[in-house]
């Protein structure tokens, strides 16, 4: 199910009058904007708040769609130097959780959004619109699926009784806590977050709104730094402002403040998120990257944050980093193209920004990002889509961000895509994504790579869950993203949450997806 070439020609010539003008020398951003909480207090334990959670009517929301990026030319690029024709030996891990978590029909909306995260002795799990606590030895639901504004019953304002969307959950390593997001959707925008005032994910929160007006905040992600939590959302489904907010004050229910930035041709920017026991050199920004302005860049910023002196931080960049040459899954102005079997629709691709998370880990020597997206296969395979991954490497630790490996890790008929990334503390890195084809149902699979590995190569996936039905009636969607993290604890184990369909719940074909989540780590990490 390729685009005909007619069809991939005629696009292509059409993306040549949105070609940009070349990236500009590194500058530096100052004079940023300051905003503050419009209000901020601290839960009731949310275990006892879900115990009287309203219940929202199935069907009630359809999530808005993401703003694409047409910042990239989407003309043919050249061949993709980095594909993997052949898979390394069976993946060395061993897989220790593998369960069925949030699903549809339990009163969400369309589009998942499904990420999770885990901490000291608990997993989490948000989508659009259920929040869900697991004891992460045995899988045990601790919080059943909850919807995520009850977090913030009896606070009033923007963020109690509206739709939470693009809802995200990390943990913070450093202070054994938890952070949640989402954005209401009323037409009187805010951010609402929440930050756990204990590792308990059903306890008690400090809450905070941040008032955005008529502009939509859309896509916001977070990750977590010494000096700051850092996020990134896309203005009115266009620009991204990356913002980094006050971490001392939020942790402690203080008012807190958020410094933020407006540069030129920057969109769907993620942020380095601190995994591992060693943190960033002291006083080191917060790394941010995109997709650059051709088909062979990628673009990182540095963002340094002074909450005693706001007008003092500064954001610098970009520091161009070139890759192989890759194309767009699905090409220009086509976003619904990944195929499933009949009577499956074709959905949507996401290819024009990098996928959460941007995993970032100090290894002493060197510093180490690791990060994902969706590309088209090579020419060996009639796929759709393929799934793009880098390792980024600062050597020595504090020095500027080259490539140091990449890979296009394609299936010769199924599709990849929607992926995410991260890396453990011997340097091995896993890779979770969906995969789907002509007939092959949706389903979630898993690769990895050990750091022994030939550079640029993964290993032969697993199948963490195998689809048994099909979308449809959900407009063409999937989940925007996904998560790969890490356990804070054995700095071994990986935790992906993924989307998928199962046919206990909807039947063959539906718009009832469900979500697995997967727990594995290579044999050799100890």
């Amino acid at each position: 199910m390729k685009l005909n070439t007619s069809t991939a020609f005629a696009l292509s010539l059409a993306s040549v009058v949105l070609l940009p003008a070349p990236a500009p020398a590194q500058n530096v951003l100052t004079d940023p904007a300051v905003r503050y909480d419009a209000r901020h207090d601290v839960s009731l334990p949310l275990r006892d708040m879900a115990r009287s959670a309203r219940l929202r009517r199935r069907g009630a929301a359809k999530m808005p769609e993401p703003g694409h990026n047409l910042q990239l030319p989407k003309g043919p690029p050249g061949e993709d130097t980095v594909v993997q024709q052949f898979y390394l030996p069976t993946v060395h891990t061993t897989k220790l959780l593998a369960f069925d978590a949030v699903r549809e029909d339990e009163l969400n909306a369309e589009v998942p959004d499904t990420n999770g995260a885990v901490g000291s002795t608990q997993f989490v799990e948000i989508t659009n619109f259920d929040y869900a606590v697991y004891d992460k030895a045995t899988g045990e639901n601790l919080l059943p699926p909850t919807a995520t504004n009850t977090i913030f019953s009896g606070f009033g304002g923007l963020c109690e009784n509206t739709p939470p969307g693009d809802p995200v959950v990390i943990w913070d390593k450093l202070a054994n806590r938890w952070l949640v997001s989402y954005f209401n959707y009323s037409g009187n925008y805010a951010l609402c977050i929440a930050v756990s005032t204990a590792s308990d994910a059903t306890g008690t929160y400090n809450r905070y709104e941040y008032d955005y007006g008529s502009t939509l905040p859309d896509y916001p992600k977070y990750a977590v730094w010494p000096d700051a939590y850092y996020g990134s959302t896309n203005l009115g489904a266009g620009p991204s402002e990356p913002c980094a907010y006050d971490r001392t004050a939020m942790l402690v229910g203080r008012k807190a403040a958020a410094i933020c930035f407006t540069p030129n041709n920057v969109t769907s920017l993620l942020p380095s998120d601190l995994d591992g026991t060693t943190e960033p050199p002291k006083g080191a920004p917060n790394h941010y990257l995109q997709l650059g302005n051709t088909t062979d860049l990628l673009q990182e910023f540095d963002f340094h944050v002074d909450f005693a002196h706001p007008k003092k931080s500064t954001f610098t960049g970009p520091n161009n980093i070139t890759v192989p040459s890759f194309a767009e899954a699905c090409g220009v102005f086509v976003y619904y193209c990944i195929p499933q079997p009949p009577p499956g629709e074709l959905v949507e691709s996401l290819a024009d920004r990098i996928m959460f998370r941007l995993a970032y880990r100090n290894f002493g020597d060197h510093e180490a990002m690791v990060v994902a997206h969706n590309v088209s296969p090579g020419s060996s395979s009639s796929a759709i889509s393929a799934m793009r991954w880098y390792e980024l490497r600062a050597t020595p630790v504090g020095s500027s961000f080259a490539l140091y490996q990449a890979g296009t890790f394609q299936n010769n008929k199924v599709s990849l895509w929607m992926g995410s990334t991260a890396m453990d503390k011997q340097g091995n890195i896993a890779l979770g994504m969906s995969a789907s084809g002509d007939a092959k149902d949706p389903s979630v699979w898993y690769t990895g790579r050990l750091a022994s590995d030939p550079l640029g190569k993964m290993e032969t996936p697993s199948v963490a869950a195998k689809g048994t039905a099909v979308e449809t009636g959900d407009a063409q969607r999937w989940g925007d993203y996904s998560s790969m993290s890490i356990d804070p604890v054995d700095d071994c184990t990986f935790w992906y949450s993924q989307m998928y369909y199962n046919k206990k719940h909807g039947g063959r074909a539906s718009g009832d997806w469900d979500t697995r989540i997967v727990a594995f780590k290579f044999d050799s990490c100890k």
